[in-house]
């Protein structure tokens, strides 16, 4: 029988909330149980297994991070749009370093092109258009500021900057400053 107001979306969300608090790695259907206070059989109605949940909150996170960026580029192109769009990732791992990390689980190619992953690649690129970037390098520049933005995160969030100044927002808002300098004097073959 399946516990009365336990749906796959509930269980999906508080498998987020679960991964903001003890890191992503930390979340199984046996952690979700016991937060539910139930057997880990009745959630079998709702997840395939500790993956599926795993995957499943990785497409929340792409879901939730590509909603937050569109939002916040809305009406803003060049360097304004750079920066709103940086912070919304950083802001965003800040907040939630579990959804953060989930947002980089790796997806099988099937539901990685289902998922909120190609609007990133969309929005970045329509950053670009204000950059004048013809291709193949407007994909180098998506991925260097995919780098650029997951790297400083990632020491950020693990205590790499807390301990020296300037302090890390300032730092960020130099490289966002580098960053578009970088935009508009691409370097040509």
């Amino acid at each position: 029988m399946v516990r009365a107001g336990l749906t796959t979306e509930r269980l999906v969300r508080a498998g987020a909330e679960l991964a903001d608090e003890v890191g992503f790695e930390q979340v199984t259907v046996s952690a979700l149980a016991r937060r539910f206070d139930v057997k880990v059989a009745s959630l079998y109605s709702h997840l395939k297994n500790s993956q599926d949940l795993k995957t499943r909150i990785a497409l929340l996170a792409l879901a939730e991070l590509a909603d937050r960026a569109a939002e916040a580029l809305a009406g803003r192109s060049g360097k304004d749009a750079l920066g709103a769009f940086a912070d919304v990732y950083r802001d965003y791992a800040l907040a939630h370093p579990g959804r953060y990390t989930a947002a980089r689980y790796p997806l099988d190619p099937e539901t990685a092109a289902a998922s909120a992953g190609p609007r990133h690649a969309q929005l970045t690129r329509a950053i670009l258009r204000g950059y004048d970037l013809p291709e193949p390098d407007q994909t180098h520049a998506v991925r260097l500021l995919g780098s650029v933005f997951h790297g400083y995160v990632s020491l950020e969030t693990a205590g790499g900057f807390a301990h020296s100044a300037p302090d890390s927002q300032e730092s960020w808002t130099r490289i966002v400053d580098a960053l578009d300098s970088l935009l508009r004097n691409w370097p040509t073959p």
